[in-house]
């Protein structure tokens, strides 16, 4: 599962195409905005997540509290595994312990 988490309003667009990219080597792939995150750019994000299969959560910049709401559920896809070969190689070459982490 991935994330793209943007608290810029106008970065709503970018965060989908980064969110689409992920899907490439992950099985659910989501975007997080935050709360005042409204009106039409928030429902053609809403429309675009529906279409593609990725998850929408609203979250509220409160420091003391962290409020997260989902109001799409990512569908599950299936990674490519071409792409996971490619980005497990480049770990394993530039962060070996951490791959020996993750894959030993």
């Amino acid at each position: 599962m991935s994330a793209e988490i943007k608290t810029n309003l106008n970065d709503s667009f970018k965060a989908f195409g980064q969110a689409i990219a992920y899907r490439l080597f992950s099985s659910k792939s989501y975007i997080a905005m935050p709360s005042k995150f409204k009106g039409d750019d928030r429902e053609r994000l809403e429309s675009l997540c529906l279409l593609y299969g990725v998850g929408l959560v609203i979250f509220d910049l409160n420091p003391n509290e962290a409020n997260f709401n989902f109001i799409m559920r990512a569908r599950s896809f299936d990674p490519d595994m071409y792409y996971v070969n490619v980005l497990a190689k480049r770990l394993r070459d530039n962060h070996t312990n951490f791959y020996e982490i993750l894959f030993d």
